[in-house]
């Protein structure tokens, strides 16, 4: 499976699994009810994906100029920090409107929230690799339009 196709299967399974863990540590870090966590689990999870098509199109479009293919342990440990970095700045202001806290508080959840997500995107893109196989980009040929 290549191109959009995987993209959207990729982020699809990764958000669905994200949404419930989020709103569970939501709701245990933040002291949010189901309800209130539930709504700002999903929109996380909406900046997420929108975040993950754009990281994912740029990190395959550099992965395939490299002169060394397929996915090394320092290559996807760069991929999750990537990815997760660029959600904290998008995260921590929704956080702390949504869930009425402070920034600083928002920033602590989240940097719970990344550290548990650092290791989920790591662990999931390795099964989504070994499930569906390693993307064009990382074997050498060219990225597939769709």
């Amino acid at each position: 499976m290549q191109g959009l196709k995987r993209k959207i299967v990729y982020v699809s399974l990764f958000e669905l699994f994200a949404v419930g863990l989020t709103t569970t540590t939501l709701m245990l870090l933040a002291g949010s009810s189901s309800a209130h966590a539930s709504v700002a689990a999903v929109a996380s999870s909406t900046v997420a994906v929108v975040w993950n098509f754009i990281f994912n199109s740029m990190f395959e479009a550099w992965e395939a100029r490299q002169t060394t293919k397929g996915r090394s342990v320092a290559r996807r440990i760069a991929h999750a920090i990537g990815f997760e970095g660029g959600l904290v700045a998008f995260l921590v202001p929704l956080f702390a409107w949504w869930l009425e806290i402070s920034l600083w508080e928002a920033f602590i959840v989240d940097l719970w929230i990344v550290v548990f997500f650092l290791v989920y995107t790591f662990l999931f893109s390795l099964a989504f690799d070994r499930i569906f196989g390693l993307p064009a980009s990382a074997q050498g040929g060219q990225p597939q339009a769709a």
